[in-house]
């Protein structure tokens, strides 16, 4: 059975910086993609970054190109998401997700296991 449980969540002001990390359990981590995903307050769940599953490969949403950057460590099973610059509109439950599949991929019904979230809140 797989479990992810995301840390690294809190409360920072605009411009700030967090590290999210996701702490994988079972077998064949590196044999899989991994993905961050995030819902704000009244929005539906969007897709955040993904990695492929030895880490040469990484998509990004356009709203955190450039300021978020994933990665994975398959030594051990952690996968990390570094937000800088972060702006109130980043406010959401943080996400991550493990794909069926071993390349990165965005689309959300590639994912078949998710954590319970982690909560990031930008203040203006």
């Amino acid at each position: 059975q797989v479990q992810l449980v995301e840390s690294g969540g809190g409360l920072v002001q605009a411009g700030g910086s967090l590290r999210l990390s996701c702490a994988a359990s079972g077998r064949f981590f590196s044999s899989y993609g991994m993905g961050w995903f995030r819902q704000g307050p009244g929005k539906e769940r969007e897709f955040v970054a993904a990695v492929s599953w030895g880490g040469s490969i990484t998509y990004y949403a356009d709203s955190v190109k450039g300021r978020f950057t994933i990665s994975r460590d398959n030594a051990k099973n952690t996968a990390s998401l570094q937000m800088n610059t972060l702006k109130p509109e980043d406010t959401a439950i943080y996400y991550c997700a493990r794909s069926q599949y071993g390349t990165a991929t965005i689309d959300t019904h590639a994912y078949d296991y998710w954590g319970q979230g982690t909560q990031v809140t930008v203040s203006s």
